[in-house]
């Protein structure tokens, strides 16, 4: 099947990135203690999506990594419409459950993985770790704004709104939603910045020119260059813990095209890996959401494999993997 197909190509990419790791592990001021938690669930959309992504082990990089495992989530049943919104009880519960797992994940002292999914998820990711340290930065890196309301949405798919339950500016919205009671806004529009926008809607382009919202869309990659991109998002954040939630289809769909609602004209491989090199560096980064890899997506085998590969070394950069290479500090050479 095609789900054995995918799960088959993750397990390969993750013993060849356990493999590489093994012999690259980053400086010892980057390393890390990572909690990594999987979060099968794609009912924010439409599509069937993406199960686990790589291998927890892919992402250790000399790091001590603790596997928090899969959370399993319920379907509620007869979830009519709210509002337009499909799918809101399975979602709210899910995002719920999410919350509550990062947050403890927080509190154990980890830098919070968390491997989607699609995008609703941001919603628990980012009130888990909020509910654990305070109020947060969050980098959202993303072809799309993600920033419909409930009540804006064509489509109906919250993976289409998360950052309007997060944001204390749109609380009053944001009807009240079944499963969502728990929910609380815990983020100020001055604490965003998105990176790598180019498919957003009239609604979602209203709302954050109302909220004065910073945002990189490609058209300021392509003026500024990802150097002065990523100098600019860090000036203009002040020094909270950073959450970065990157969404794959931020990549241009030439390199990552398993995902479920590519945009042409994406951010490159480079510009991609920079972006957590940079963050990386802050010493800030707190959380990372990987989110958006769909293997079922992939119209071939290389389709997955680049998709899920690039995710992998999206991780080890957000970790401290350099491209120009890492050694250990006690190293020194063999004596003849």
């Amino acid at each position: 099947s095609v789900g054995m197909k995918g799960a088959r190509t993750l397990q390969q990419l993750s013993l060849t990135v356990k493999r590489s790791l093994h012999h690259h592990p980053p400086p010892p001021p980057l390393q890390h203690s990572v909690g990594i938690i999987g979060a099968p669930f794609s009912k924010g959309q439409v599509r069937a999506c993406v199960t686990r992504e790589p291998n927890v082990d892919s992402v250790c990089l000399g790091c001590a990594v603790k596997d928090y495992g899969n959370l399993t989530f319920e379907n509620v049943a007869l979830d009519e419409p709210v509002k337009g919104s499909k799918s809101v009880r399975t979602v709210g519960s899910a995002n719920q459950r999410l919350s509550e797992a990062v947050k403890a994940l927080k509190r154990d002292g980890h830098t919070a993985v968390m491997l989607g999914g699609d995008h609703s998820l941001a919603i628990g990711s980012i009130h888990g770790h909020t509910a654990a340290v305070g109020p947060v930065s969050v980098v959202w890196v993303d072809a799309h704004a993600d920033i419909h309301t409930p009540l804006t949405s064509n489509t109906g798919n919250i993976h289409g709104q998360p950052m309007s339950y997060l944001l204390y500016e749109l609380q009053s919205k944001v009807p009240p939603l079944p499963n969502f009671s728990w929910m609380k806004p815990c983020l100020s529009s001055r604490d965003l910045v998105y990176i790598g926008l180019r498919d957003v809607d009239p609604e979602e382009h209203y709302i954050m020119k109302l909220l004065a919202v910073k945002a990189f869309s490609m058209t300021q990659v392509d003026q500024l260059g990802v150097a002065k991109v990523m100098e600019e998002t860090c000036d203009y954040l002040s020094k909270k813990p950073i959450h970065l939630s990157y969404d794959i289809d931020a990549i241009d769909p030439s390199v990552t095209p398993a995902t479920g609602t590519p945009a042409v004209g994406g951010l490159t491989y480079r510009e991609g890996i920079y972006i957590t090199e940079y963050l990386c560096q802050t010493g800030l980064l707190s959380a990372v959401d990987m989110v958006e890899v769909n293997p079922l997506r992939g119209r071939t085998e290389d389709d997955v494999h680049s998709t899920v590969s690039t995710a992998v070394d999206l991780l080890l950069g957000c970790f401290g993997r350099r491209r120009e290479g890492n050694h250990l500090p006690d190293y020194s050479l063999p004596e003849p």
